[in-house]
């Protein structure tokens, strides 16, 4: 079965290894785990999981491999050890309580007369000591009290069902969810290239051993703070067909806020021109001439455009194309510029990468980024983040 783990894991492209495989099998001998089904899905996939856009694929295997045990979709009766049968009564009831609770019995009477009760059972039932419902002291439900129930859907409230027969759901992590921040975060900090800088406010506390070892007395040594020392300007699309996404850039504002100290924004609409701004507010009255931004920047800066891209195709090819204004050379050329002066530079776009096919204006953003737009997913990021590492 284990070998069969293993194959189906590689066949849904979870780089699994033979070492990782024997990994597992020395934990599962060494015994550092209960004999759960739960405890050997959390073990197996710490052993074989090393990226989290890849635990929902992970999840979706072992509920093929290990039917019957924990799944996504739902779980099937299995056996149930037999000290789970032995629950000791909730010791806060009253003995008058208590006597009115009767058990049914073995684990076989309960799954029959549970079986019988669904098939008798025609609407929801709220209290009492019979059917299956929420509340009361039937053996079967939510919410209620009895020492040797059947759990079925809502939240334990007593920790002490005999089986939860309940849709059991791990993280949904996928390549292809749309970002949240803190995912946004992780995707981010694979752009990171770590320096210390500035004034030295922080204890080097290595640095104050080795001293103090030496001199013979307390030697405190200061150090800069470690930063993260690339530099990002940010140019994001608002306004128009960029409204759908506000939430997700605002999320990947803040994100990108947070991992950069070096980071420069400025607005634009659908496609870049000979201004930008920075208070969309007063985009009309203090707007920052392109070339400012071109001449002010060094090489240095990593370029990340965020946009849909969708917009009429003169606004890119023409001059005058502008909605808002009559820009005296094409969006194309301002692209140009951008791109030559920050050689490393993606474009992110909300749009789901199957739509773009449809939009003659995205064909033309994608040739002028050289095919680097990258769709706003975990994966798209990433590979966004792949693409600006590479580019020095």
């Amino acid at each position: 079965m284990f070998l069969n783990f293993l194959d189906e894991l590689r066949s849904a492209g979870i780089p699994a290894s033979l070492k990782e495989h024997l990994i597992l099998l020395e934990a599962l001998d060494a015994e550092v785990i209960e004999r759960t089904p739960e405890d050997f899905y959390y073990l197996s996939r710490a052993v074989y999981v090393k990226d989290e856009g890849l635990l929902d694929k992970f999840d979706q295997v072992f509920a093929k491999v290990f039917r019957g045990l924990a799944t996504s979709y739902g779980t099937a009766p299995g056996e149930v050890p037999e000290d789970w049968l032995k629950a000791v009564a909730e010791k806060f009831l009253t003995p008058d309580e208590m006597a009115a609770i009767k058990s049914l019995g073995s684990w076989d009477e309960i799954m029959e007369t549970l079986k019988k009760r669904l098939e008798e059972q025609k609407e929801r039932h709220q209290g009492g000591n019979k059917w299956v419902g929420t509340g009361g002291t039937s053996p079967y439900g939510n919410g209620g009290y009895n020492p040797e129930g059947v759990r079925i859907g809502g939240e334990s409230t007593h920790k002490r069902a005999l089986k939860v027969w309940d849709q059991r759901e791990f993280r949904n992590l996928d390549n292809t969810r749309e970002l949240g921040t803190r995912n946004i975060k992780v995707a981010l900090r694979r752009l990171r290239r770590f320096a210390r800088d500035g004034a030295a406010d922080e204890l080097d506390i290595d640095g104050t051993i080795a001293g103090t070892a030496r001199q013979g007395y307390l030697d405190i040594v200061m150090r800069a703070e470690r930063r993260n020392a690339v530099k990002l300007l940010l140019f994001l699309d608002v306004g128009g067909s960029m409204d759908p996404f506000v939430k997700l850039c605002e999320e990947l504002f803040s994100a990108a806020t947070t991992e950069f100290k070096n980071l420069e924004f400025f607005y634009f609409h659908n496609c870049p021109y000979e201004g930008v701004w920075k208070d969309n507010m007063r985009r009309f009255a203090e707007r920052t001439p392109l070339w400012d931004v071109l001449h002010k920047f060094g090489h240095d800066y990593k370029l990340i455009f965020v946009g849909d891209a969708s917009m009429s195709p003169y606004e890119i090819t023409h001059p005058g194309g502008s909605v808002e204004h009559f820009n005296e050379e094409p969006g194309a050329v301002w692209m140009q510029r951008l791109t030559n002066t920050y050689p490393a530079a993606a474009w992110l776009n909300p749009v789901p990468e199957t739509q773009w096919g449809y939009s003659q204006s995205v064909r033309i953003i994608r040739e002028l980024m050289t095919d680097r737009m990258y769709p706003l997913s975990l994966a798209g990021l990433d590979d966004a983040m792949r693409e600006l590492t590479r580019k020095r």
